[in-house]
C-alpha cells in the first residue's frame, strides 16, 4: 500500500522559514512527478511546486521563495519555504504521480497518490 506522509508544518512568524518533508512508502517514484499543493480555509486546493525528471515547476506566488527538491534514495520530496507570508497559511499536501505522464505538473488530476496534509500557519 502506497503512503505519503508529510511532516515539518507548524506555526512561524512572517518572514520565517519552514521545511516540509514527504516520505513515500510502498513503491518508488523514480522519474515520476512529486509535488506540493495547498488549501487555505474557504479556498480551493492550489498548486505550489512539483518536480520530475526534467526539473522543478513553481506557482508564481511562491517563485523565488520556495524550493522543491527530492532524494530518490530516501523516496522523499522536500519543500523549503523561506520569506513566509500570512497568505501562505494553509494545509500543505504532498502528491505523487503513479505513472509518468506528459501533462503539466500543476494539474492535480495527474497525481495518483496524496498525503493527509500538514498545517502551515504564518502569523503577521
Amino acid at each position: 500500500q502506497v503512503q505519503l506522509v508529510e511532516s515539518g508544518g507548524g506555526l512561524v512568524q512572517a518572514g520565517g522559514s519552514l521545511r516540509l518533508s514527504c516520505a513515500a512508502s510502498g513503491r518508488t517514484f523514480g522519474y515520476s512527478a512529486m509535488g506540493w499543493f495547498r488549501q487555505a480555509p474557504g479556498k480551493e486546493r492550489e498548486f505550489v511546486a512539483a518536480i520530475n525528471w526534467s526539473g522543478p515547476t513553481y506557482a508564481d506566488s511562491v517563485k523565488g521563495r520556495f524550493t522543491i527538491s527530492r532524494d530518490n534514495g530516501k523516496n522523499t520530496v522536500y519543500l523549503q519555504m523561506n520569506s513566509l507570508k500570512p497568505e501562505d497559511t494553509a494545509v500543505y499536501y504532498c502528491a505523487a504521480q503513479g505513472l509518468v505522464r506528459k501533462a503539466p505538473m500543476f494539474l492535480a488530476s495527474v497525481y495518483d497518490y496524496w498525503g493527509q496534509g500538514t498545517q502551515v500557519t504564518v502569523s503577521s
